[in-house]
């Protein structure tokens, strides 16, 4: 069966990036956006890996622009953005899609593991992706495609796919998850 180590990603200068090198670590997989009403959860994610990075923590930030248009900039732009707003610290790689004919193969496999379960009823957004996506594609939520910007899976120490979060999930949810792991 494989796991996150038999996939590699580019970093945010092209160089490619075998996930192996994170073995034995607790990984949240997050497809981000700089201009999305989620974006804010830069900071929780931010907090998340300046408290448990030291305990095996790793963040992998992917931008990706295909969910409105909400990460136009270059992956300069947009590592600027993160640093100058959020001060974020953890590795950020290459903008790069998480659906259709052109995504990553890491997110064939992220998606092929856990699929979607619906949005958090509570989150104030989710009435409007369900409205949004609904007319897109009635059928959108029985299919395992991510939905929006700031889908989280997370990774065990065994590089095996142990959760996924959609955007609307409480964030304190997301990083107890990680935490029960490390």
């Amino acid at each position: 069966m494989s796991t996150v180590y038999d996939y590699s990603i580019r970093d945010a200068y092209g160089k490619e990036v075998s996930l192996s090198a994170f073995k034995g670590k607790v990984l949240v997989i997050v497809n981000t956006a700089t201009g999305c009403g989620f974006t804010p959860q830069y900071e929780p994610l931010e907090k998340m890996y300046e408290a448990y990075h030291d305990k095996g923590l790793e963040i992998i930030d992917i931008p990706c622009n295909q969910f409105g248009g909400q990460a136009p900039g270059s992956d300069e732009e947009i590592h600027e953005f993160c640093t100058l707003n959020y001060d974020t610290k953890f590795d950020q790689f290459k903008k790069s899609d998480v659906n259709g004919a052109n995504e990553l193969p890491l997110y064939t496999f992220l998606k092929s593991q856990k699929g979607f379960a619906g949005f958090d009823a509570s989150n104030k957004l989710t009435p409007i992706l369900e409205d949004l996506l609904g007319k897109a594609d009635p059928d959108y939520a029985k299919k395992p495609d991510i939905k929006w910007n700031f889908t989280k899976f997370i990774i065990d120490r065994s590089g095996n796919v142990a959760a996924r979060f959609e955007p609307t999930a409480d964030m304190k949810d997301v990083e107890a998850f990680a935490v029960s792991l490390l």
